[in-house]
């Protein structure tokens, strides 16, 4: 037995984590929180800010790939935000460090990576296929 379609269905797999994860960064970009130097006071009022996410895909025991998801280093910014509630003395707040250009990038990694899984599951049962045709 063939392991291309766990290969491909692997790949398929991770294209749509990469997807729901720059998804995720895209609706929290304009969250906001208090600094992480705030007070304890400060930290229990409010929640914090959304710390930004990132996949990274790693070799599968086997074969194939899968999505590890980690916090972008640093998650998180501080932004100058006076009218917040959150904000320091200085008018600061924490704000997730998300990338507009690079989240619409990996989202066309992820649309790339699962044609180009899909296209490898469809041959394969093409020729898996044809092979059965053959024999019979």
């Amino acid at each position: 037995m063939s392991s291309i379609p766990s290969i491909a269905t692997s790949g398929i797999f991770a294209a749509e984590q990469r997807l729901q994860v720059s998804a995720i960064n895209i609706a929290n970009a304009n969250s906001t929180g208090p600094l992480p130097s705030a007070s304890a006071v400060v930290q229990s009022q409010y929640p914090p800010a959304y710390a930004a996410q990132q996949v990274n895909q790693v070799a599968a025991p086997g074969g194939g790939t899968q999505a590890v998801v980690s916090n972008v280093q640093p998650g998180q910014k501080a932004v100058s935000s006076a009218t917040s509630p959150s904000a320091n003395s200085s008018g600061q707040v924490a704000a997730p460090n998300v990338q507009l250009a690079l989240e619409l990038m990996q989202q066309q990694i992820a649309q790339i990576e699962f044609m180009s899984n899909a296209e490898v599951a469809k041959i394969y049962s093409q020729m898996m296929q044809s092979l059965l045709n053959s024999v019979v």
